[in-house]
């Protein structure tokens, strides 16, 4: 995906993320954790300050939440604990 295609999805996921969350019918829904389409799975792991990541992979690919999960480690370590890093700064 090019940076204009990622800029859709993540501009659709979060209107729909919004909508979910007031039109849920069980109580405490918080969140969408996975979009499945024909051709693609759409996982999303959203961090409790609500940086949310995604991994687009084929349909049926098993432990993608736990990759989600390392790759938010990663991002704590890495990233967060850089002095010269601010929120909302690309990474």
């Amino acid at each position: 995906m090019d940076t204009n295609d990622s800029l859709r999805v993540a501009s659709l996921w979060h209107s729909m993320h919004a909508i979910s969350q007031q039109l849920s019918p069980t109580t405490g829904c918080s969140e969408i954790e996975l979009l499945e389409a024909n051709t693609f799975d759409l996982h999303c792991f959203q961090s409790l300050t609500g940086t949310k990541f995604f991994v687009v992979c084929k349909p049926g690919t098993q432990h993608m939440e736990a990759l989600l999960k390392v790759v938010y480690e990663l991002y704590t370590d890495y990233v967060l604990k850089n002095p010269f890093y601010e929120m909302k700064m690309p990474i």
